[in-house]
């Protein structure tokens, strides 16, 4: 495989992105970029794969599982193999020594060619994602598809870059001793990997945020194992099988890449995590789980995307319909199935200063139900923002949120003509005194779905405060804030940077505080109890590797 000429200029362009934090992506985000056929191929390679065995030809299968169901409301029927982990374990650390010797270039440049294969298939990829985790079409394209691979492109760079700060090959070393000959030794510098990573896929975004751990521990040497969330398997079993068959064509072992799919309730993220061949796991999920696995998994590196308590805080705006805009959208999109959707709007019991005058804290909170309302009017537009509910706790959650408080949006029921079974739901706007202490219980807990909590504050600098413990106490993969004063914007950014806490302010425009841009953006900071990793800095990827040193006597 020519892979050099073919990829090389495609690391050259990741690796100046991270230096520069600029916009770049060589995934294209719109459909029709990939050929007049494009939708009609990908459509059809995804019902290809329903109702039949996804063989992936990897040693150890004892058995075949798989229980999907479309949020959508369509049995996906596919049926994938169930590892028996004694013979699975020792045939992916069997291909470690070449990959290693490989070299981080070549490492690279292989997972590049992977991203590529993964690329050309979007639309299929797309199907998978959209009916494993309920994203509309549309986003589980771009999120699930561009997106991703950028992100798994980003590692890729990460760990080039750190591999490639100690000098590969010889390196001549000579200490002068006076009037005696110098100290003289020759010593070779080899970046190796730690041993098999796990990776468990999360249901919401199994592809955008499973992509990162996967191409950063592949990239440093290490060998892959892949345990999708039982509800969203075939994204990442797809990845595992075009990863295997990129391995196998460059002459490497194609089970550095294997898939571990688990029979119901069978729990088998649990038994891997403290396996001693594990090394490295990165997870996505809840808190209880990964608060388990990082007491728990002593023998490997563990890396956690978990749950926290994502804030707003409202003083003021020179942009009061742009403000409500933008926040509609952030609370609608995905039914608020993402991790960095905000859940608590901050604001001042006395209003908000506005360029359409002095709001209170009523207005504000029904101009922006009725932002959200009209948004979701139609009921077209809100199928293609909303997506589906991905599971019954989202949908129990959003039915128990009315009991919590005054209800300023109520959610409705949004049909959906081409799936009649699908479950979608608009957002609950629920509004809370915070100085009630029972409220505090309500918006201090994460409410995961489209419900979100409008808090009455008695000032900003007591929003500000609020925000510091909540970021302390529970953590946040977001904040946000809208205001017109320099004061208040430091004092936000003083907790953002105290508690490490990624901040976006007075966003009014097309860019939301729950998306993020690979190569530019940090997802998540690893500085609060949200995470203990950020997506993708040198920290994500550098203790996944250790560099090993051979000195000989020149």
């Amino acid at each position: 495989m020519q892979l050099t000429e073919k990829h090389r200029p495609t690391l050259d362009g990741a690796l100046e992105a991270i230096r520069t934090r600029a916009y770049w992506s060589p995934h294209p985000e719109h459909p029709k970029a990939y050929g007049e056929t494009g939708a009609e191929d990908g459509k059809a390679a995804f019902d290809a794969l329903l109702n039949r065995r996804f063989d992936l030809d990897q040693p150890g299968t004892d058995d075949w599982t798989g229980a999907e169901v479309s949020p959508y409301g369509i049995e996906l029927g596919v049926q994938y193999p169930h590892p028996d982990l004694d013979v699975l374990l020792p045939a992916m650390r069997a291909g470690m020594a070449a990959w290693r010797a490989a070299g981080p270039e070549t490492r690279a440049l292989v997972c590049i060619e992977i991203l590529a294969r993964i690329g050309a298939r979007t639309h299929e990829f797309a199907h998978a994602v959209m009916h494993t985790s309920g994203q509309a079409f549309m986003m589980a394209f771009q999120a699930g598809g561009p997106h991703a691979q950028d992100r798994g492109l980003e590692a890729v760079a990460y760990a080039y870059q750190e591999q490639t700060r100690t000098p590969s090959g010889s390196a001549a070393w000579s200490k002068p001793q006076g009037k005696r000959e110098p100290l003289e030794l020759a010593k070779t510098f080899t970046a190796a990997g730690r041993g098999i990573a796990l990776l468990i896929g999360c249901n919401t975004f199994p592809t955008w945020n499973g992509y990162p751990g996967l191409f950063a521990s592949l990239a440093t040497g290490n060998p892959v194992l892949v345990k999708p969330h039982p509800r969203a398997v075939l994204p990442l079993a797809l990845t595992v099988k075009v990863a295997r068959e990129v391995l196998a064509e460059a002459g490497f072992d194609p089970n550095l890449v294997a898939l571990a799919a688990e029979r119901p309730g069978e729990g088998i993220a649990k038994t891997l995590a403290v396996r001693p061949e594990i090394k490295i796991i990165d997870y996505t999920g809840s808190s209880a789980f990964g608060d388990w696995l990082e007491a728990n998994a002593r023998q490997a590196q563990v890396y956690t995307e978990k749950a926290g308590v994502n804030t707003v805080v409202i003083d003021s705006t020179d942009d009061y319909k742009g403000m409500l805009a933008n926040l509609s959208f952030s609370l609608s999109l995905y039914s608020g199935q993402m991790c960095t959707t905000p859940q608590n709007l901050l604001i001042p019991r006395d209003g908000i200063t506005t360029d359409a005058g002095k709001k209170t804290f009523d207005e504000v909170v029904g101009d922006l139900a009725g932002a959200v309302g009209g948004l979701l009017g139609d009921d077209a537009r809100a199928n293609a923002l909303l997506g589906a509910l991905v599971n019954p706790d989202v949908k129990s959650r959003l039915e128990a949120a009315s009991g919590l408080g005054e209800v300023a949006l109520p959610s409705r029921e949004v049909a959906n003509p081409e799936f009649p079974d699908a479950v979608v739901r608009t957002p609950v706007i629920v509004k809370l005194d915070g100085a009630k202490p029972d409220a505090e219980a309500v918006y201090l807990s994460e409410c995961f779905g489209p419900v979100s909590f409008a808090v009455a504050v008695d000032s900003t600098a007591d929003a500000v405060e609020l925000l510091r413990r909540t970021i302390r106490d529970k953590g946040a993969m977001t904040v946000g804030a809208y205001t017109t004063s320099e004061e208040v914007e430091r004092a936000v950014e003083d907790v953002c940077l105290d508690e490490s806490a990624q901040l976006s302010l007075n966003l009014t425009g097309g860019v939301y505080v729950n998306q993020t841009a690979a190569f530019s953006d940090f997802h998540g900071s690893g500085g609060n109890p949200a995470a203990n990793a950020a997506l993708c800095d040198g920290a994500f990827v550098a203790n996944r590797f250790r560099v090993v040193e051979v000195r000989r006597q020149a």
